[in-house]
């Protein structure tokens, strides 16, 4: 069955929704994204990806087109349109389509920004069986561009991660720089020590998750240490224990690391808790 998109103020099937071939999205990867969870038919942390989206649009000085209690209303009815009770929702926000390729930004008052939504039906979500096992993951050096804080659409190197991951047998690749983990692909890293959850500090480097920040909120509520710095993947194939956070997979353990199990081979309590609380406690908050 078509899903119903929405595209630039209109709801309409997918496959009648186009965009012209000189959007700077298209030519020029010149927009951002964001992607919502929906677990029992109601948005996860909506109210984070507004904000943080807000501030990619600033950071690239682009025009939003639409507010974000409007968009709030989009996310639902698309939602409702689609009937998804466990899902994802993408939206993307580009420059615009100019009359023709330019480098320079073309006048945001005579081009309009293009707006683009779509769900995804992600039935078991929540309960997804990977969780029990785990996932490996292999190191790759982060050849990104400097301002990983922004969330563009510049996703190319990180969809080349992650079939040097497949390609090694793994199911995901940690990003190396200066000898230190910045981030997965497309989550937060962490490890686990003594007890204590460990990821790498805020700043141009990487994502400032929006799932990274609210299990960082509940950690310390559940009254467990977080310290927020880098990590070497030699200290992480050391530690007792390893997690990703992100918007399609909350928390997922990661139990080995370059080929190197970590503990004995299976999903840590730390993780296990983690997911168990972020999973509660966003539902509860969900709209």
């Amino acid at each position: 069955m078509s899903r119903t998109v929405y595209l630039n103020g209109e709801y309409m099937p997918e496959g009648e929704a186009k965009v012209s071939i000189f959007d700077r999205g298209f030519l020029m990867a010149d927009g951002v994204y964001e992607v919502t969870s929906v677990l029992d038919g109601k948005l996860i942390d909506f109210e984070g990806h507004a904000v943080r989206l807000e501030r990619s649009l600033k950071e690239l000085d682009m025009a939003s087109p639409i507010s974000m209690d409007d968009l709030l209303e989009v996310h639902r009815e698309l939602v409702r349109l689609n009937d998804i009770n466990e899902g994802m929702i993408y939206l993307q926000i580009t420059r615009g389509a100019p009359d023709d390729r330019d480098f320079v930004f073309p006048d945001p008052a005579k081009v309009p920004s293009t707006i683009v939504l779509f769900t995804q039906n992600k039935p078991g979500l929540a309960d997804n069986p990977v969780v029990k096992k785990g996932i490996k993951v292999i190191s790759i050096p982060d050849e990104r561009w400097g301002r990983r804080d922004i969330k563009t659409v510049q996703l190319l190197y990180p969809s080349m991660g992650k079939m040097m991951a497949k390609a090694a047998g793994a199911d995901d690749a940690w990003l190396v720089e200066d000898g230190k983990v910045t981030e997965g692909t497309s989550n937060n890293a962490y490890i686990v020590k003594g007890g204590k959850i460990i990821t790498r500090e805020l700043s141009n480097d990487i994502l400032h998750g929006i799932t990274r920040k609210a299990v960082l909120r509940f950690a310390k509520e559940a009254q467990m240490v977080v310290e927020e710095r880098s990590f070497s993947i030699e200290e992480a194939q050391g530690a007792d224990e390893a997690f990703i956070t992100s918007a399609s997979t909350f928390v997922m353990p990661v139990v080995e690391i370059d080929g190197a199990k970590l503990g004995d081979g299976t999903p840590g309590p730390v993780a296990a808790r983690l997911r168990e609380i972020y999973l509660e406690e966003s539902r509860k908050a969900a709209v």
